[in-house]
């Protein structure tokens, strides 16, 4: 078990990266990366600085080997860009002068351990006078078990670190630097802003290419896995394709890529922000089949008498903007009973939807809400309802209604290299996991057609 987690500390010695074929070439990109690391001096150690190999390291390979095609059948769209480490790196290059230090999140450390730089949200810490331009080394806050049994991180955001062994926090990231960078922005701007890149990493324990803002469109950094699970769905130009747990928006852009952009696929997650940047990448890769809804996985189908009233909503509200068109009041019948509603009236007599086989009432709608129709049709959705700031909220889709459903479901994540700490899973939550894919996996059946595929991944 020690060697388990010791394996997942180190990240992997390659970067994946998907070509977005409707924009490039795999050929283009690989010429274009392999320039890029050239540039970044990736073959030739990192920025100038002197670097010893650990025991196990990585050896230097040649410039020609740094980006490679991916060798398996069906994924000529992937590149392998070949990363080495462990790296060891002198932090204290001045004895007689106090290091500034920077320390972010475990979170924030896996992916800076991956290629990625240290991002605003996670910095927990950083020393006093830093100013842009300085250089910092970057360290990482491991949870620590406290009184109550749990996990937590002993650091407020905002910390001041004072760079000595005397410091209160120099025992806890002991050990634990995974880099140099250069500040980019001062310590009072790193906890002011909400967003942006705090440090550029410039020497890494590990040595990965960062690809922040390279060939934007053209390429996606992402885990071999997910890429294999769009591949296997096997989605065809033209059908309705289904990504029941789609943030960030990896495997959905891989899937519209897949179909050309012809077709639709339809891109589902509970959070806001998640889908604005599901709606983001898909902009930035300019597919056009990709619609992304607020909807939690597990309320994915619509219920049967839900749909049904909702198609007679749906009916007369048509009889509504037909009526619309004349300046004279709109007449809603309902059960053979003629109802007025114009803009001035103020009555709220109650519309009673029947269904002919069924007598129980279905459902009441006023006239407040027949108003509030007429208005947004003659109006428009307003401002509230405008694509931007807000996402397209969903109540759920009929069964039956996908070609394909792709259920990448939430787990564990225990073999995500690189982890620094798991020790928040227990048996009860592998257990917990497990629950709540099966009821994920019930409604994906539900959705497909007969005869459609599921491709069930965790």
């Amino acid at each position: 078990m020690t060697n388990y987690c010791f394996l997942l500390r180190h990240p992997s010695r390659y970067s994946c990266i998907r070509v977005n074929t409707l924009k490039s070439s795999t050929d283009a990109v690989m010429h274009k990366l392999m320039d890029l690391v050239c540039e970044n001096g990736l073959s030739d150690g990192i920025n100038g600085v002197e670097i010893v190999e650990q025991n196990g390291g990585d050896q230097p390979h040649e410039q020609s080997s740094l980006v490679q095609k991916c060798p398996y059948a069906g994924l000529e769209n992937v590149l392998f860009v070949q990363g080495s480490g462990p790296h060891v790196l002198n932090y204290n290059s001045q004895p007689d002068q106090s290091v500034k230090e920077v320390i972010v999140s475990r979170k924030c450390a896996e992916s800076v351990l991956r290629g990625a730089q240290v991002f605003v949200p996670g910095v927990l810490a950083c020393s006093s006078h830093v100013e842009k331009g300085d250089k910092v080394a970057v360290s990482v806050a491991v949870e620590q078990p406290v009184k109550d049994g749990g996990w937590a991180v002993g650091i407020t955001r905002g910390t001041v670190l004072q760079g000595l062994q005397s410091d209160v926090h120099y025992e806890e990231r002991k050990g634990l630097y995974i880099g140099q960078g250069t500040a980019a922005m001062s310590r009072s701007g790193i906890f002011r802003v909400l967003h942006g890149i705090a440090v550029e990493m410039t020497e890494r324990v590990y040595k990965l290419p960062s690809f922040n803002d390279v060939l934007e469109g053209e390429i996606f950094l992402q885990n071999l896995p997910s890429v294999v699970a769009a591949r296997v769905l096997d989605p065809q130009p033209g059908e309705r394709i289904l990504d029941m747990c789609a943030a960030p928006g990896g495997k959905t852009t891989a899937i519209g890529i897949l179909m050309r952009d012809k077709g639709e696929v339809v891109a589902l997650d509970r959070s806001h922000n998640k889908v604005m940047d599901i709606l983001k990448l898909a902009s930035e890769m300019d597919l056009n089949c990709i619609k992304a809804y607020k909807l939690d996985a597990l309320k994915s189908v619509r219920k049967t008498e839900e749909a049904t009233i909702v198609e007679m909503v749906n009916s007369h509200c048509e009889a509504i903007k037909t009526l619309a068109e004349d300046s004279g009041p709109c007449h809603v019948t309902v059960d053979g009973t003629a109802t007025n509603v114009n803009e001035e009236s103020s009555t709220t007599t109650v519309v009673q939807f029947v269904d002919d086989k069924n007598p129980e009432p279905k459902r009441y709608v006023s006239k407040a809400e027949l108003r509030k129709n007429l208005r947004r049709m003659k109006n428009g959705p307003g401002r509230n309802n405008c694509f931007g700031g807000r996402v397209e909220k969903s109540k759920g889709f009929f069964p039956n209604s996908f070609d394909r459903v792709l259920l990448d479901a939430p787990c564990s994540a225990l073999g995500l290299r690189p982890r620094l700490f798991a020790g928040e899973e227990t048996l009860e939550s592998l257990k917990t996991h497990a629950k709540y894919q099966r009821r994920m996996f019930d409604q994906a059946v539900k959705l497909v057609r007969p005869g459609g595929v599921i491709v069930y991944s965790t």
